[in-house]
């Protein structure tokens, strides 16, 4: 949740941005023509994401290139100008897929709910996703825009697992229902293309050739014409171009070190904090910035080399405050090093807090925490200015890939040079950090969110404890309580609810750079280059009412986590086979792993909504004894072990 005095700052700011932003009576995203999909004419870029909005580019690892030339225009009138967009080979891996079906009823339909994941994979399914290289049938739920207008209604399809990086993927929409059960023809356009070959000269030839492929791939799978409302294509961002900007500082940044410890500064040492921590150490570690502004303030982007990717203005560099947390227990017995991330829009201080003095205390672990600038206190003003013109929000995606590298170097100081300052020494000398043990990773809410992306770059973690995480902020912020602030923002600059929701996928393509979702394939399989393997656990607050469930579930198939069974008491979940698609263990497991801890409160919405009823549990896995207890074992270990007794595992508030 939101600390009180961010939100009377976020209070003010949304107040402002809406007195300033002038009342727009239509839809900004209308068609003008210009570059728009025939194919959907409720607004341009639908269907989303798709290839229409690319070019073919030999140079790219995809072949392709976004090339969007239309997007857009905010209540001002002002454009989102495409520019950062078409940087990428294709489009988020784990993007919604949108387009706009009048009518339609998608239970009437037999679309799979996201209570019934499953029901995406049968033969007759209304909506198919399919990867055309492997064949494969992707797993999704359908779900109508619960925010919206019926006359404005975004059909919403999210995969239930992230797509193939560099794949191609064809969606087709068939025998869609209305209410009253009568089938949903297609539009006029994609009824023509559906048809005889069109003259050269008729404006829908040129969509009619493209969609021969489509029709050509959808047939080779057992889908025929008949019945079909829309279809379309899409290719998904390679490897290198979702994660390159950031290997790309991290790798010049640690060639640069050579095994060395970042330069740093102690500023603050104070002793004998509480019953728990014997000495709370403040500084600032130095990073190269490679931000486009001296110190990388907000509203800083990054400075490109004639390669496109970031490169660094000589002299420039980023300081990264760091505050750490030494248990008492540190001086009879080095404690082990570990990062901690804070969660949204915070500060390093955050690492102040009881839960995570007592992680400290209990398990003998020394904890360091620096800013996920991007996303923090001093963000904030940025953040909404990116709402405001989404043009804007490459700024908040080059910040936090900056704040990444800063966590990278915080790592590095903390095991390679913070023992050598008498700041995190004993009286004899002897360092109170010890670091003959592997670099470990703690982090909640954002913090779970952003330790993903984190440990999946870190060359120095090895285990990673993500509390109550996710990834995808294009799936979590319509279903979280703390958007709502954000969203009278949103609404002020983008009122129609469809163009929000096209929005948060043009920002998803841009966020994934700096957030779990563009690296989850390599979050512990498959790593990334210079990288080891990693492993994580995750812990989940059922009925969560600011970090969605269902999102977590998205991550934990990607990165093929186990889930700890049982994992809810009979009759809790709403799901027709609770946790589709993920591996269940028992008593304890060697790996990856995702944990439910249920404090009883109601289960979440099944649609684009935050829960509202009952009492928040946010905060509970990390509050709970046995949960820490659980976090410190697998971070010493590597094994996920049972603390619950053999049954759910269960909090009471």
């Amino acid at each position: 949740m939101l600390p009180r005095s961010l939100t009377a700052v976020l209070t003010a700011a949304v107040t402002l941005a809406a007195l300033i932003a002038p009342p727009s009576s239509q839809a900004a995203a209308a068609p003008d023509g210009d570059g728009c999909d025939p194919i959907d004419p409720a607004a341009c870029l639908l269907p989303f994401p798709n290839d229409w909005y690319t070019a073919p580019d030999p140079d790219t690892p995809t072949g392709r290139r976004v090339h969007m030339r239309t997007t857009l225009r905010n209540a001002s009138g002002a454009p989102v100008a495409p520019g950062e967009w078409n940087r990428a080979d294709g489009f988020s891996p784990g993007s919604m897929l949108l387009s706009r079906v009048p009518g339609v009823d998608l239970e009437r339909s037999g679309a799979a709910p996201v209570t019934d994941i499953g029901a995406s994979l049968r033969p007759d399914a209304p909506i198919v996703v399919l990867d055309t290289a492997t064949g494969e049938r992707w797993p999704y739920w359908a779900e109508l825009d619960a925010n919206a207008p019926d006359a404005r209604k975004a059909l919403i399809v999210r995969p239930a697992r992230n797509l193939r990086e560099g794949h191609r993927y064809v969606v087709a929409l068939r025998n869609l229902r209305d209410a009253s059960g009568d089938r949903i023809r297609p539009g006029a356009a994609f009824a023509r293309i559906l048809g005889p070959t069109l003259p050269a000269a008729d404006p829908l030839s040129a969509r009619q050739r493209d969609e021969r492929r489509v029709l050509a791939d959808l047939a080779a799978h057992g889908v025929r014409r008949d019945g079909l409302y829309l279809a379309w294509d899409f290719t998904v961002a390679s490897r290198e171009s979702l994660t390159g900007p950031m290997l790309r500082i991290r790798d010049e940044t640690l060639r640069d070190l050579a095994g060395r410890s970042p330069r740093f500064q102690v500023t603050r040492v104070t002793d004998d904090v509480d019953g728990l921590i014997a000495r709370e150490v403040k500084g600032v570690v130095w990073a190269p910035s490679y931000l486009d502004r001296p110190g990388g303030p907000p509203g800083s982007a990054f400075h490109r080399g004639p390669d496109g990717l970031p490169a660094r203005l000589p002299g420039n560099e980023q300081a990264v405050p760091f505050q750490c947390e030494i248990p008492r227990s540190a001086f009879s017995r080095p404690a082990r090093p570990a990062l901690y991330g804070h969660g949204l829009l915070g500060a390093e201080r955050e690492v102040g807090a009881g839960n995570v003095k007592a992680m400290a205390a209990e398990h003998g672990f020394a904890f360091c925490a620096t800013k996920w600038i991007g996303m923090a206190d001093e963000d904030i003003p940025n953040d909404l200015a990116a709402l405001a013109d989404l043009t804007h929000f490459r700024t908040v995606a080059d910040r936090l890939q900056q704040g990444l590298l800063g966590f990278v170097v915080l790592g590095r100081a903390m095991t390679r040079g913070f023992a050598s300052d008498r700041a995190f020494q004993d009286d004899s000398g002897a360092s109170l950090i010890d670091t003959r043990e592997p670099l470990a990773y703690d982090g909640n809410s954002q913090g779970g969110i952003m330790g993903g992306a984190l440990t999946a770059v870190s060359p120095d973690l090895r285990r990673a404890a993500l509390g109550v995480p996710a990834m995808n902020y294009s799936t979590l912020l319509n279903r979280s309580v703390d958007f709502a602030a954000f969203g009278k923002a949103l609404d002020a600059s983008y009122p129609d609810k469809l163009d929000q929701q096209i929005g948060l996928g043009l920002l998803q393509m841009l966020w994934d750079r700096g957030e779990a979702d563009g690296y989850a394939w390599h979050l512990t399989r498959r790593p990334l280059p210079g990288t080891p393997r990693h492993r994580v656990l995750m812990h989940t607050a059922f009925g969560d009412h600011q970090v969605a469930t269902a999102a977590a579930e998205v991550e934990a198939r990607t990165i093929g986590a186990r889930v700890h069974a049982p994992f809810l008491a009979p009759g809790r979940s709403p799901d027709k086979v609770p946790f589709w698609g993920i591996p269940r263990f028992g008593s304890s497991h060697d790996g990856s792993a995702i944990v439910v801890w249920d404090s009883g409160s109601p289960a979440p919405p099944t649609t684009n909504t935050p829960p509202t009823r009952g009492r928040d549990p946010h905060s509970d896995p990390r509050d709970s004894a046995d949960a820490r207890r659980q976090k410190a074992i697998f971070l010493k270990t590597g094994r996920v072990v049972d603390v619950c007794g053999g049954g759910p595992c269960m909090i009471t508030p």
